[in-house]
């Protein structure tokens, strides 16, 4: 990767399941410190381009690179680069979250004294009371804290968070936030998809709008904002 090079580059996306196209012709670029929020409705093929961003889904055609690794050539490649948070799952009911860290640690063969990092986040994210504790117990909004914690936990390269702020409370928004801010501040691209825009504009310097697995439109965040850019993104969806 050159270091003109985005981190994220996406070029003529297509992914069909079957005969419905899930995502059509998708164009992005992302670069190191930057933050672009993917918005639209439930069902506007948002969180089928993330996966396809983050290495876990194949597309039916175009490109995807990270960090110029090729998601077709080597996927794995890519998901080493990525801090991927889904939309949903991803935890593993019978296993707490400080083995959920270890776990990512042996696996992302991350140097000893990532259990500062680990610790650091617990308490951030409001979860060192429950480290212990199995995640089949935790609520819907515990899970997704513990789902974004687990993606930023390694520094990666590109940070992928589909639905971060779904069922948080306003504690866990703020802290969230701070992980997108420090992560742009450390050189990684992040992607954040979601359906409440108020939180998009907050997190992200630009917006790209999502109908029918197409883009309807992109444009800086802030244009998004107030009465009129809620005006703007309500006739882009409609």
């Amino acid at each position: 990767m050159s270091p003109a090079e985005p981190v994220l580059v996406a070029e003529g996306l297509v992914v069909d399941f079957g005969s419905v196209r899930a995502v059509a012709g998708f164009d992005l670029s992302v670069g190191a410190g930057s933050s672009v929020a993917l918005v639209g409705r439930n069902g506007a093929g948002k969180s089928t381009t993330m996966r396809v961003l983050g290495g876990v889904l194949p597309a039916t055609a175009g490109t995807v690179r990270v960090a110029g690794v090729d998601a077709a050539d080597d996927p794995a490649g890519v998901r080493a680069v990525v801090g991927y948070c889904p939309d949903v799952g991803g935890l593993v009911p019978r296993a707490t979250p400080w083995e959920h860290l270890q776990l990512a640690a042996r696996l992302r063969g991350m140097p000893d004294g990532w259990q500062d990092r680990a610790a650091e986040l617990l308490h951030r994210f409001d979860l060192s009371a429950a480290a212990d504790r199995i995640t089949s117990g935790f609520s819907h909004g515990m899970g997704r804290r513990l789902s974004v914690l687990l993606a930023a936990f390694h520094e990666p390269r590109l940070l992928l968070l589909d639905e971060p702020f779904d069922g948080v409370d306003p504690l866990g928004v703020d802290v969230t936030l701070e992980v997108v801010a420090e992560a742009r501040a450390g050189g990684a691209a992040v992607l954040v998809s979601t359906h409440l825009l108020h939180l998009a504009v907050q997190a992200c310097d630009e917006a790209v709008v999502l109908k029918g697995g197409v883009v309807v439109g992109a444009s800086p965040a802030a244009e998004l904002t107030g009465a009129q850019g809620d005006d703007r993104y309500r006739a882009l969806i409609a």
